[in-house]
């Protein structure tokens, strides 16, 4: 594989030998890490399940805590949370003993973060969590430590060694922390029927948010930029409405202004090849009678997939009693973002 190269890049000479070394030391974080998350499913047990219980039984928002690297994966868990359902903020447990601790309410859960259990930010400010009494949720790396003891149910979240060769720097602790908040979101969301239209809800600029919220109404053009024409006019009329509006297709309607059929480039081209006059002939003998359409209630992301399986590239939209109310192409479902 060519090296990429980079204008103006540094680039450190390594000695013979140490390619090598390096990519063991990746392997080894990697075999490491995924040690430590596998001894976790072992743990998955009655203590799991209470931490659920007192989860799901939160009336008002799950707080998590942590200082240092388990602060960032705090953020992290709590981020799941609240998109999957639980409804989740994190505290910075320095900022809380100077103000933050008013977040707490008698309602909510507290989930605290600390490898060694004896974090001092924590250990300050459990008084106050006990004397709300919320109840407490920790994930430690030991059992025995002060949080782990005072805590309504801890979860053992020990691994053998750190990745990091020097043993010191977090890596795999924080690894097994992260997988074992991911393990409570995911049960959480099971347990509350959390359905992927819930998930989209809270994640409308997401694709799969605009693919489960976005409908058809919400991106087709309407009123006078609906392409239409009557039944018996000249095909040059049909090209020129076609034209001004420039979605590839017009509806043609009877007197009533129910569709009656569509015509679009593809019929244009079929009309070409047979040699008819567009200035004589009428569009009712050339159009598609009736034609392809959609419903402005329905997903953006179903009028894709039939358009996709009918291989055009346009649909009319039609209200309950068959009139044109809009009308939509392949390049608006591109532009919100459906495709």
């Amino acid at each position: 594989m060519t090296e990429p190269r980079r204008l103006g890049a540094r680039k450190h000479d390594l000695a013979p030998g140490q390619e090598a070394r390096i990519r063991d030391l990746g392997r080894a974080v990697i075999e490491t890490e995924a040690a430590a998350v596998g001894a976790l499913s072992e743990r998955i047990a009655a203590d799991f399940v209470a931490a659920c219980r007192y989860l799901l039984a939160c009336e008002g928002r799950i707080v998590v805590m942590g200082m240092g690297k388990s602060g960032h994966i705090g953020g992290k868990i709590a981020a799941t949370l609240a998109s999957t359902g639980s409804p989740a903020f994190f505290i910075h447990p320095g900022e809380a003993s100077h103000g933050d601790l008013g977040m707490i309410t008698p309602r909510d859960t507290v989930l605290a973060l600390s490898n060694s259990g004896e974090t001092a930010e924590l250990l300050t400010i459990l008084p106050t969590i006990k004397r709300l009494g919320v109840p407490l949720i920790t994930l430690t790396g030991r059992p025995d430590s002060t949080l782990a003891r005072e805590a309504d149910v801890n979860l053992d979240v020990s691994v053998t060694r750190e990745a990091c060769p020097l043993g010191l720097a977090p890596t795999s602790s924080t690894t097994a922390t992260l997988a074992m908040g991911d393990a409570l979101a995911v049960a959480l969301l099971e347990s509350r029927g959390f359905t992927a239209l819930d998930f989209a809800r809270s994640h409308p600029a997401g694709t799969l948010g605009r693919r489960l919220l976005l409908h058809v109404g919400d991106i087709m053009h309407r009123g006078d930029r609906v392409p239409r024409v009557a039944l018996g006019s000249t095909l040059m009329a049909a090209l020129e409405e076609m034209s001004h509006k420039g979605l590839g297709m017009t509806a043609v309607v009877d007197g009533q202004g129910v569709l009656a059929g569509v015509f679009t480039d593809g019929d244009l081209r079929r009309a070409l090849d047979q040699g008819l006059d567009v200035h004589h002939t009428i569009i009712d003998t050339v159009m598609t009678r009736g034609g392809i359409t959609a419903a402005a209630s329905s997903l953006a992301a179903a009028a894709l997939g039939l358009m996709e399986s009918r291989s055009i590239n346009g649909l009319l939209v039609i209200d309950d009693e068959g009139r044109p109310i809009g009308a939509l192409n392949m390049h608006d479902l591109l532009r919100a973002g459906v495709v």
